[in-house]
């Protein structure tokens, strides 16, 4: 088996959590629980972010530990780098 890049932490999640930095176009294994999938990363992308499990469109919610993280300002595609360059925070202060 592949060694496990990225986890998920709730089925409803549409982001993972990368385990190393990634290089593009390396294939990610991602851990769902028990289940596993593997998808193609489009993008170098840090340590500890996130990459895109689906495409997102923009205005769509960002979904991470089964919990609503923030908004899509832009179009996000699958196996791209999701981060603060391309979310919004739905906070209100």
């Amino acid at each position: 088996m592949n060694k496990i890049k990225a986890i998920v932490m709730d089925e409803k999640d549409n982001v993972a959590t990368l385990l190393l930095r990634i290089k593009a176009d390396d294939q990610v294994q991602i851990a769902v629980g028990e289940r596993y999938f593997t998808t193609q990363v489009k993008e170098s992308i840090p340590y500890g972010h996130k990459i895109a499990l689906t495409d997102i469109e923009k205005g769509e919610k960002i979904i991470k530990y089964g919990e609503v993280i923030g908004r899509a300002i832009n179009d996000i595609k699958k196996g791209t780098h999701v981060h603060v360059h391309n979310i919004e925070s739905l906070c209100i202060l």
